[in-house]
């Protein structure tokens, strides 16, 4: 892997993390390399924010038990309200994970509600390799 596919795997992966990030200006300065291979860029983006995406998981998950303590990053009245919000829209709202607000939050909360781990995978897959796809495409449009 060249040092700006991992540049870019890593800075995805960071940005999928609860860390603030953009990813999306490292994917569009990646480009910039005329080598790159825009399907190579697509894959290290998309994988590196899922997996980012799949810690936040297993962070929510592992920290299931710990509610309710007041040292606890959110309240139960708040827990109860993103869970309210979680089960009415689904897992499919996981397709929105890529959001730069509350995406984060919503992957945690998939760990914390024990949603399938393949289920998710596939679901936020999808929508960060969609978001990706957009982003690629707009930068060589308007760019190149």
């Amino acid at each position: 892997m060249s040092v700006v596919l991992a540049s870019v795997f890593g800075t995805a992966f960071l940005a999928a993390t609860i860390l603030p990030f953009s990813s999306e200006v490292v994917v569009a300065a990646a480009m910039a390399d005329e080598l790159i291979n825009l399907i190579a860029l697509w894959t290290a983006a998309t994988a590196g924010n899922t997996l980012g995406a799949i810690v936040n998981y297993w962070l929510g998950r592992g920290t299931n038990h710990y509610r309710g303590r007041s040292w606890f990053p959110a309240s139960q009245p708040q827990m109860d309200k993103a869970e309210t919000w979680f089960n009415r829209y689904g897992v499919w709202s996981l397709l929105m994970a890529w959001l730069p607000i509350g995406g984060d939050a919503l992957t945690v909360i998939a760990g914390l509600l024990r949603v399938r781990l393949d289920v998710f995978v596939i679901l936020v897959g999808f929508g960060k390799g969609a978001r990706y796809a957009v982003v690629i495409a707009g930068v060589d449009a308007l760019l190149f």
